[in-house]
């Protein structure tokens, strides 16, 4: 079937970026205005006077709203095309900023996270449009452009996010107005840079119900795009726990504080740049999805493993007691009594103090940032590469659902696993799921590359 898509004259299967620069810009900008949110969500949470239990549910609100919201505008932009439907969610993201920037009780950021999540199929409408715009030869570099603006995002968006708590001095409702702001000119972008990939006569042949439990399990019943979905699912329970327990797992084991913190996820961040950017273009022309796959699965198991070994070998500048005075702080709120505490996290002693557990975590982290980097781009290609062309939008959007319900899984098993059983064994239990999909996945992609 991709045969008569395929030349054999390897020169011309390189990617058009010049058709997808201007998707990539888009997918950018909107998603500097999500890193600039993310780190800062908590804490912002935090000042309403609510206690930890309560951000965690916080927490999941986006990820459970956009498992809802997003398979009914990958279905709708299959049968109206990308450019309204994307235009359609960015103008829901920019609400959520600008009610999360205005906010005056803690139900508007529940609310502005609905809305938000609801609306939050920019990503999976981009990845669509990606689809049209490439060919299966380089649709995995291609999706993995998106996975580098991440990257791009997660390096600048908290670099935008503490300048502009300097410049307002600690105000968290300017974080989310500037936010709103990148949300903003996304949507000009859009309106001014994009034009519409999906055909039309692709929308009018478009069939199928908008959503149903009944089509995703159809979905979910055939033989490799199952599979397939499955695997993305499992995949971000592990990757997605690991990246919302570094923090916690980084504090106890190191004694690393908020700005320590930052530093690794920059670090990742540029690890991440440098795979979906530059080097899974090269893999994938030069091995396949398949390969991609399994090689991502297996590498990441074995950072996650390797992760959870990590040393209890505080960092030099460690000081317990400057650290557990940071961490009791509290804020009461006009006729708040008591005072709300922080989450208690276990911290290192002071005593053998060294550089033995960052240089570990450090070398751990760069085989989970290259196996978390090329499995998404290559699972979501595979798939768009095993269903119809019509179908393209609306199964990336229920693959983009599942993304979802994997970050909603993933901080609440990943918090009662470190709270119930200690701080390894997220990440070793992660990198264990990834090595049994591993094996898993040998068999059910060689029988795909069989046929």
């Amino acid at each position: 079937m991709e045969s008569s898509q395929i030349t054999n004259n390897p020169s011309v299967e390189k990617l058009d970026f010049k058709k997808i620069l201007p998707v990539f810009i888009i997918v950018l900008i909107d998603l500097l205005g999500l890193t600039i949110i993310i780190p800062l969500l908590p804490m912002y949470a935090a000042t309403f006077g609510i206690n930890p239990v309560m951000i965690g549910i916080l927490g999941a609100v986006y990820p459970v709203a956009q498992f809802v919201g997003t398979p009914i505008l990958g279905r709708l932009s299959d049968r109206y095309g990308r450019k309204p439907i994307l235009l359609a969610s960015q103008i829901g993201t920019l609400i959520g900023f600008i009610l999360l920037g205005t906010a005056g009780s803690i139900w508007m950021i529940v609310l502005s996270r609905i809305i938000d999540g609801l609306s939050g199929a920019n990503i999976s409408t981009a990845q669509a449009v990606i689809s049209d715009s490439t060919t299966p030869k380089t649709r995995t570099q291609g999706l993995g452009l998106i996975g580098a603006a991440f990257g791009i995002g997660f390096v600048f968006g908290p670099v935008i996010a503490f300048l502009s708590l300097l410049i307002s001095k600690n105000n968290f409702h300017v974080p989310a107005l500037v936010a709103a702001g990148f949300s903003f000119i996304s949507i000009l972008a859009t309106l001014f840079l994009l034009k519409e990939t999906h055909p039309v006569n692709m929308q009018k042949e478009s069939s199928g119900s908008i959503v149903s439990l009944k089509g995703l399990f159809e979905t979910l019943k055939r033989p490799l795009v199952g599979f397939l979905l499955v695997l993305m699912f499992f995949q971000q329970v592990a990757f997605g726990g690991f990246e919302q327990l570094l923090s916690l797992f980084s504090l106890n084991r190191l004694g690393l504080d908020a700005s320590g913190i930052s530093v690794l996820f920059v670090f990742v961040g540029i690890l991440v740049v440098l795979v979906q950017g530059y080097f899974i273009g090269r893999w994938s022309r030069k091995f396949g999805d398949s390969w991609l796959i399994k090689m991502g699965l297996i590498v990441l198991a074995v950072g996650l493993i390797i992760a959870s070994l990590t040393p209890a070998v505080p960092v030099p500048w460690y000081n317990r007691a400057i650290t557990e005075q940071s961490m009791s702080q509290t804020r009461v709120l006009p006729g708040e009594t008591p005072p709300t505490q922080p989450l208690q996290i276990p911290l290192p002693d002071d005593n053998s103090k060294g550089y033995l557990g960052l240089i570990w975590l450090l070398a751990a982290m760069v085989p989970a940032a290259i196996g978390g980097g090329v499995l998404q781009p290559s699972i979501n290609s595979m798939i768009t590469k095993s269903v119809k062309p019509d179908e393209i939008g609306g199964t990336l959007g229920i693959s983009a659902a599942l993304l979802s319900g994997a970050n909603a899984v993933a901080p609440v098993a990943g918090g009662a696993i470190f709270q119930g059983l200690g701080p390894v064994y997220p990440f070793l239990i992660g990198g264990l799921i990834l090595a049994v999909l591993w094996y898993w996945s040998r068999k059910e992609l060689l029988t795909s590359e069989s046929k």
